[in-house]
């Protein structure tokens, strides 16, 4: 078995959606935690000049999703067939559209009275109707693909999680059953609750 090093900031950021697959397929691996002053050194050493960045017997991989998609399939959590993993795929990107929603509109706002207004609608709005699609997309077993935890579940599960600190109240799933199932589900996982229980407090 290859030994794996993932290298990011201080902070859940977008490693974390790589950690929680980790947690998840009971996978070890070496969690390396830069300060900002370290990062100008390593910067130039990596693929595209970004972080995290996963290391595996002389070979580097960048990209969050692209991580976690290569150790869900080493896990067998990234689908069984094509067209689940296609299903997998799908809901993935539904939630790079909400982060990039939230992050375009909101989290790079300088103007308060603007990032207040932007948050009411964003809540009120647009994660209403997101979710109730979602809602719709997940079994009401709790699950988004199959019958049985995927990476649909763990990036579902992750983008609200990330969110929620930036947002006066957490997002409710209430009204949405399946998505209440699905984040049950994925706390529920016994690597991912012991990880939840034990990851490093952390600013982000």
């Amino acid at each position: 078995m290859p030994s794996y090093k993932l290298t990011y900031f201080n902070g859940r950021g977008t490693a974390e959606i790589v950690r929680l697959v980790f947690a998840a397929a009971g996978t070890e691996y070496e969690d390396v935690r830069l300060e900002q002053d370290q990062w100008p050194e390593l910067k130039p050493n990596t693929p595209m000049g970004q972080l995290p960045i996963l290391e595996m017997d002389g070979t580097m991989l960048c990209q969050s999703n692209s991580i976690a998609r290569y150790i869900a399939k080493l896990a067998g959590l990234a689908g069984k067939t094509p067209l689940d993993q296609a299903r997998v795929d799908m809901v993935m990107d539904g939630m790079v559209d909400m982060g990039n929603k939230f992050a375009y509109e909101i989290y790079y706002e300088k103007d308060e009275d603007k990032k207040a207004e932007k948050k009411k609608d964003f809540v009120e709005k647009y994660v209403t109707q997101f979710f109730s699609n979602m809602n719709k997309l997940a079994s009401d077993g709790g699950y988004f693909v199959g019958d049985e935890l995927t990476l649909a579940d763990i990036a579902f599960y992750n983008m609200v999680t990330m969110v929620n600190p930036y947002l006066e109240q957490p997002l409710s799933l209430d009204g949405f059953p399946n998505l209440q199932k699905v984040a049950d589900n994925v706390t529920s996982n016994p690597g991912i609750a012991k990880w939840l229980k034990e990851r490093p407090e952390t600013p982000y």
